[in-house]
């Protein structure tokens, strides 16, 4: 057994075992399923529908114009309008997505980014609305700008006064939303665009130092707000490695929140992470063999203690996923949760030989580039020099042509190949759905009160300049049904928009 794990039990620092004492012996990871398509109304009923079918979250994906701040009638928004995720351009849109479904019954967690202190009012007062307490509403908000810019491109101010926004989200939170994960810092697109497991721990939680610094230098406790951080990590293939890397970000991510930001709380120190199974693993070739890989690479995230799970559906290398297969994935978690055995024991792999032995190698390998990116003056300057998207695109590179030489087998695409005369049935978007938005959009915009929107952003605008928390003044427009593009344009104004070098 390893020297690091010794003595050491599920529940106790730096929490290698799980972050819980009985971990799922008292209960089950968050079972989400990440949805999000065409207009509210369409995602609100795949939502039902989830929810119908046992999952016991919901995971909200935007459409790429809400993700970059543009509301559906711009016109870069033209063609993307709900096709990778919902269109939400108001509290009008929020309030038709939750139709139906009590916020305080439930947590949500949203995949949201640049936009993500807009979204989250719209989803505070949608809850307000609703008789809920805000202070006992929970749910997560990804929140996590820096591996825009390194791995995944939705950002839209530069770095800094985007780090600005979420502090003032954390600062708000603490004070309003106490039950809140302000931060999903994810290392799940930094795996997607091909960094290997130690990258994906040492970035991520490089990234994870930016903030917690930047919050520190804005004059907050750590331990005021560290509590609320969660993570967000991908689920691949190599089945040992990945237990491997989830039970390593744990144990280093402990270490760092006690001697180097000097946290006294325990839950500062616990590392509380969602899993989603690799999206870059699945192949439109021979489509229901990603079943199996999914199977894997969920129970790998059980075996390694994560707190919630996605299981990708069998047919999104293809498009949207279908109902069929949507249910089919949330049965995945549901027998490995019910019929495997595998949750009866706090820790099931700890203290197997190979198990401890990639921990501690993947914890050396993460620490090492820390200590690299702390030397080139920490994770901005890193991002500002290209360091962490270089060292992405290298492992990229060398793995395709791993894929390319034969030395990587992936099943179905350069090896044990079948003829697919029928392609499988695809989900399809009704592109009417995009005129509809728009239609209902410029509905809103001239039935609204057009005076208090534009004051109301005006002193958004006014609070940009000065050293107030945005996070009140986002509130107030969005009350006023001011868009997310209209909101957005006004911190433009002041910040500007990020141009990659």
């Amino acid at each position: 057994m390893s020297p690091e794990l010794r003595g050491e039990q599920p529940g106790q620092y730096p929490f290698t075992r799980g972050i819980y004492p009985e971990m799922y012996r008292s209960r089950l990871w968050t079972m989400r399923q990440y949805a999000g398509f065409g207009t509210a109304e369409e995602s609100n009923q795949r939502y039902r529908f989830l929810l119908s079918q046992g999952t016991t979250g919901l995971s909200v994906a935007f459409d790429l114009p809400t993700q970059m701040g543009m509301d559906s009638d711009h016109p870069l928004a033209a063609g993307e309008v709900g096709r990778v995720g919902v269109a939400i351009c108001s509290l009008a849109d929020m309030q038709r997505l939750f139709d139906g479904i009590r916020l305080a019954d439930i947590t949500t967690s949203m995949t949201i980014n640049s936009t993500a202190a807009i979204l989250l009012c719209f989803y505070l007062l949608v809850a307000r609305s609703q008789g809920a307490d805000i202070k006992k509403i929970s749910g997560t908000i990804q929140n996590d700008i820096l591996k825009e810019y390194i791995a995944r491109g939705t950002y839209i101010y530069p770095p800094r006064p985007a780090m600005r926004i979420i502090t003032d989200l954390f600062a708000f939170a603490a004070r309003e939303l106490p039950e809140w994960n302000t931060i999903s810092i994810s290392g799940y697109h930094i795996r997607e665009a091909g960094s290997t497991a130690i990258q994906e721990v040492a970035f991520t939680l490089a990234n994870a130092i930016a903030y917690i610094g930047v919050a520190i230098e804005a004059g907050l406790d750590v331990d005021a707000f560290a509590p609320r951080l969660s993570f967000f990590f991908n689920s691949h293939n190599n089945f040992l490695e990945e237990i491997a890397k989830f039970r390593a970000a744990r144990r280093l991510y402990a270490k760092i929140m006690r001697e180097r930001f000097g946290a006294r709380n325990p839950r500062s120190m616990m590392l509380r992470f969602h899993v989603q199974t690799g999206g870059s693993t699945l192949t439109a070739q021979q489509p229901d063999v990603n079943v199996v890989r999914v199977s894997l690479q969920a129970l790998a995230a059980v075996l390694g203690g994560a707190q919630s799970i996605h299981t990708n559906a069998k047919d999104e290398a293809l498009g949207l996923p279908t109902e069929e297969a949507a249910r089919l994935a949330l049965r995945t978690q549901q027998i490995i949760a019910h019929e495997t055995g595998v949750t009866s024991t706090a820790d099931p792999v700890g203290g197997s030989h190979h198990i401890e032995m990639l921990t501690d190698e993947i914890e050396r390998g993460a620490k090492k580039y820390i200590d690299r990116i702390d030397a080139m003056g920490g994770t901005l300057a890193a991002i500002e020099k290209g360091f962490i998207q270089d060292e992405i695109q290298n492992a990229a590179y060398a793995y395709q042509q791993s894929i390319e030489r034969g030395d990587a087998i992936v099943v179905g695409v350069n090896k044990f190949q079948q003829d697919q005369s029928d392609p499988p049935a695809t989900f399809r978007l009704d592109p009417e759905l995009e005129k509809q938005q728009i239609a209902r959009l410029r509905e809103l915009r001239s039935s609204r009160d057009s005076c208090a929107v534009d004051s109301r952003l005006c002193a958004l605008e006014n609070a940009a300049r000065s050293s107030d928390n945005l996070m009140p003044h986002i509130l107030n427009c969005a009350e006023a049904y001011a868009t997310v593009g209209e909101i957005s344009d006004r911190l433009r104004v002041v910040f500007g928009e990020y141009q990659e070098r």
